[in-house]
């Protein structure tokens, strides 16, 4: 009987040490002040051909991953290094700068430190943005908190600004998909559908953070004509609450495992860009993953930040410098969709949970009917 118990256990050994969630996979680094400090060295890699793209062919892209200020002062603060980062771009021939997620104000925002610290679209955060912009001609996604007067009296947004070359404030994009309880707390949701823009004529798509998830997103603006999608954010290891507690899993890096095949499935590139180092708001703190990153229409990662690094990521995005995915030229997955087939996409109940899932509608910026 012994005998049979010791063979059962070791059986089930197995079992048991790959049961259930896996364990966070970015702990805190326990670093001297050295190490620290050399984080927020900026540091520059670049994945670029020897000629800037052609106007219309294709562009020449900036991501800023950084360890932002936040708290008071952060706005003038994080403007004051949109500036110097953007003059320092200027020189490698950066055609189009990105931010991460809130990159203006800081991430980590209570409801009342949200309203506080937002900006109309033409406050002195974005006005100085697009004089920038103008001056250098380089387009911009500046990420903001903005305050937008709406028939629905003041509301709140988690925005985009999109600059233009020109300094031209093309749109402020409201964030449609808010994650999590505490953006439902400080932001309205958006309603109007990611926008495309054109910078130096190249076709260039839009997305929020969460928002990059979501493959009926990326494929929208791939039908809308964009062949490069760029989405600031704000994902992070973990957080710390003011009990102590740290959250029960990390957030997941869909960077290496999402993001190149919606690249693929699209024909487009895809950049990620992301927040890295720490934030905090009292006893909250949030450690970021700094895993941006931009990714080929082939699903091959052209270049990618070190996680913990204050990094400018530099390359160019040139669809005409990539050949065909499948061997036959006529068909490809664009061309190939059956629009009739896909109602329940857009259905307002689905079956994948038990008794169905009925979606909330929005209504004046707010979620309603969620269960």
């Amino acid at each position: 009987m012994k005998t049979f118990l010791a063979l059962l256990l070791y059986m089930l050994l197995p079992v048991a040490a790959f049961a259930g969630a896996p364990a966070p996979d970015c702990c805190t680094p326990e670093y001297d002040q050295t190490v620290l400090d050399s984080y927020r060295k900026l540091m520059v890699q670049s994945a670029v051909y020897q000629s800037t793209p052609e106007a219309n062919k294709g562009i020449r892209l900036g991501i800023y991953q950084a360890q932002a200020d936040y708290g008071p002062g952060a706005s003038l603060k994080n403007m004051d290094r949109l500036e110097k980062i953007a003059r320092m771009a200027k020189p490698l021939g950066v055609q189009l700068l990105a931010f991460p997620e809130l990159y203006v104000p800081g991430y980590t925002l209570s409801p009342a430190e949200a309203k506080k610290v937002a900006e109309f679209s033409d406050g002195p955060s974005i006005t100085r943005a697009r004089k920038i912009a103008a001056e250098l001609k380089m387009a911009m996604l500046v990420p903001y908190a903005e305050k937008a007067k709406t028939k629905d009296g003041l509301l709140y947004f988690d925005s985009i600004a999109v600059i233009n070359e020109k300094g031209e404030l093309v749109t402020s994009y409201k964030k449609t998909h808010l994650y999590g309880q505490q953006e439902r707390d400080n932001w309205s949701f958006g309603s109007e559908p990611p926008p495309v823009f054109k910078a130096f004529g190249f076709p260039v798509g839009v997305l929020n953070c969460y928002e990059n998830e979501f493959p009926e997103l990326s494929r929208l603006l791939a039908l809308k004509g964009a062949k490069l999608i760029v989405g600031p954010t704000a994902a992070d290891c973990y957080y710390t609450l003011p009990n102590g507690t740290r959250s029960a899993v990390p957030y997941p890096d869909v960077s290496t495992v999402l993001f190149p095949a919606n690249a693929y499935a699209n024909n487009v590139f895809f950049a990620y860009a992301n927040r890295s180092g720490y934030e905090k708001r009292g006893g909250d703190e949030w450690h970021y993953r700094g895993n941006s990153i931009i990714i080929g229409p082939h699903g091959d990662v052209i270049i990618a930040a070190p996680h913990q690094q204050d990094t400018l990521l530099v390359a160019d995005c040139v669809p005409g410098y990539y050949g065909m995915t499948h061997p036959a030229p006529k068909y490809g997955y664009l061309k190939d969709r059956r629009p009739e087939m896909y109602a329940p996409l857009t259905a307002p109940k689905a079956d994948f949970l038990p008794g169905g899932w009925v979606y909330p509608k929005f209504e004046n910026g707010k979620e309603i009917g969620r269960e």
